[in-house]
């Protein structure tokens, strides 16, 4: 699958670092070694809409927007799941946490099948236990992202097969998934409180953000934004539990486990989709 997807992570890179200058399609066009008229196309075949309404998403400006609106809709959206606008609009996720004795054991006796893959947003690894998925990383070397999962179950028998689940995430990603008829079960190993803040991650709709002290304040937790920092950068299931919808208070993007570049092209190609731009 040809995505464009590292065309356009170059592009956001050098646009992130030039911010100040204000860089435009001819310089970054340079940048990436395409012609202008080529960044366009691939740009808005990718994103749905062109370079420069796609920056518009990641604006200060739009960010706090977004923000500001996403404080309002808070309530009605608490019990939705993983809801929203657009192609995540009545897909709810199961997700299950390991009995203790399995998260103590990191694994012993769990057989997790794994595969390979890619989406709008790069190549990434999916791990699934007989229960559900369990681990979704995105990477750019498959033997680091391997010794990850291996690092994060390191009692786990894997093996690499793919299954319904993966094919399950595929259907997701490529906007195939049927929401009335299919849900997509996790199964996570964490503490509890790090279930607790995933948990509420999920509640966040597509197409909005949340800041860091907003998720404390949604879990009761208003004096631990730091802890709840900590357990969304420890997000074992990159993109369908949602941790690059929550961003710094004042707008920045923040950081994020699978590269800031990533997170912009997440936030910017959502922002696009609930504006209409990609079908």
């Amino acid at each position: 699958m040809n995505t464009h997807y590292d065309t356009v992570a170059r592009a956001l890179a050098y646009i992130r670092q030039h911010a100040q200058q204000q860089p435009g399609l001819e310089e970054v066009a340079a940048h990436v070694h395409l012609s202008p008229h080529h960044l366009q196309r691939v740009f808005t075949e990718w994103a749905g809409v062109s370079p420069k309404k796609f920056l518009q998403y990641l604006t200060l400006h739009h960010a706090k927007t977004v923000l500001a609106q996403s404080a309002s809709v808070l309530d009605a959206t608490l019990h939705t799941g993983l809801s929203g606008g657009g192609r995540l609009h009545d897909l709810f996720v199961n997700m299950e946490g390991m009995t203790p004795g399995q998260y103590k054991s990191k694994g012993s006796q769990v057989i997790i099948a794994y595969s390979f893959n890619t989406c709008h947003f790069g190549s990434y690894l999916v791990a699934s236990t007989d229960k559900g998925i369990c681990f979704l990383h995105f990477y750019q070397n498959q033997e680091a992202v391997l010794q990850d999962l291996a690092r994060t179950w390191p009692q786990a028998q894997l093996v690499a097969q793919e299954n319904e689940m993966h094919r399950q995430v595929y259907r997701f990603f490529t906007q195939q998934l049927t929401p009335e008829a299919e849900r997509i079960s996790l199964h996570l190993s964490g503490t509890p409180f790090q279930l607790k803040v995933w948990e509420a991650l999920l509640r966040i709709p597509e197409g909005h953000l949340r800041s860091y002290a907003s998720l404390a304040r949604q879990i009761n937790q208003e004096k631990a934004s730091r802890a709840v920092g900590t357990a969304i950068g420890s997000n074992p299931i990159a993109f369908l539990i949602p941790c690059h919808r929550v961003i710094k208070s004042m707008g920045g993007i923040g950081e994020y486990r699978w590269g800031s570049e990533r997170k912009m092209a997440m936030i910017g190609w959502e922002a696009a989709v609930q504006a209409g731009g990609i079908v």
